[in-house]
């Protein structure tokens, strides 16, 4: 009688611990959202925003919020009404359309502080463990311009934490005119400083990578996982790139949608939801690399 008693209180905690890491994993933060959103002609933003009618957490944009020119009647009269729901758990980073009005300042009155919280085009914030940086890729991307160093110091006062970081233009891009070459020296940076996630727009599709070094070769244990996102709302491209680079694992141009990311302690989570009525779907979760034994470059 004993030993059944014994058993039965195992089997009970046992239960009690799988339910209280399930229930804390749920209550992770989550970080949801696309680029290339809104489009004055067409409709499709409207479709994604309702994807994130039902999803809580914080929303990123990766730029060109909206087209075809980033004014400030655009941002209220064709993002305001669908992502603009959502504007007030909105972290938002800027595209090359959002400077096609000069300064991108249709993007800076929409936003207001949220565009800028520390009077920069660019900054970080923490979603539970982990620590999140938006970065500026249409100004100066060099490792030692200003906003290199200001990434750089950034990156050196929180450390030992999971990290992602969202820009519009990607390094890495299957498609045939290929990714933006510029960005490679903060890749350098970001791989230094052990970064896990980045994730892109610009092209309008949706592509994963493989965890990769700055130079594209494949690196599981300290390599940095790229996302392309453009999948906001904008007419979706033609071609995805035949071939795909060596460390592509992932591409589909059928279907808008947003990606949820959910970020656990020491990993994360991806999930690429469509809208109503697409098939695609891409789910995986994968654990940070080691910040503790960042990987020396300079």
């Amino acid at each position: 009688m004993m030993r059944r008693s014994g058993f039965f209180l195992i089997a009970v905690l046992l239960v009690s611990l799988i339910g209280s890491t399930s229930a804390a994993q749920n209550d992770d933060p989550v970080l949801v959202g696309a680029g290339d959103i809104a489009a004055c002609s067409l409709g499709d933003d409207e479709r994604t925003a309702d994807l994130l009618d039902h999803i809580d957490g914080t929303v990123f944009t990766a730029g060109d919020n909206v087209y075809p020119d980033g004014s400030l009647e655009q941002f209220e009269k064709c993002y305001d009404p669908s992502w603009g729901r959502h504007k007030k758990r909105t972290r938002p980073t800027l595209g090359n359309h959002d400077y096609n009005t000069k300064g991108a300042a249709g993007y800076y009155e929409y936003f207001g502080k949220r565009a800028r919280p520390d009077g920069l085009s660019y900054y970080s914030y923490d979603l539970g463990t982990w620590h999140i940086i938006a970065l500026n890729s249409n100004i100066d991307a060099r490792a030692e311009g200003s906003q290199g160093e200001w990434l750089r110091n950034d990156l050196r006062t929180h450390p030992g934490k999971c990290t992602l970081v969202y820009f519009h233009h990607p390094l890495f891009v299957s498609r045939g005119e290929g990714g933006t070459v510029r960005m490679k020296q903060f890749w350098d940076v970001l791989y230094r400083y052990g970064v896990d996630v980045i994730v892109n727009g610009d092209v309008h599709y949706y592509e994963r990578f493989m965890p990769q070094t700055p130079t594209g070769l494949p690196d599981a244990e300290h390599g940095i996982r790229e996302f392309i996102v453009g999948t906001g709302g904008a007419t979706l491209a033609k071609t995805i790139g035949e071939r795909g680079l060596p460390t592509s694992e992932v591409r589909d141009n059928s279907t808008h949608g947003v990606i949820k990311l959910t970020l656990h302690e020491g990993s994360y989570s991806w999930e690429f939801i469509p809208v109503e009525g697409g098939t695609f779907h891409d789910a995986g979760s994968s654990p940070c690399v080691d910040p503790a034994h960042p990987v020396e470059l300079f």
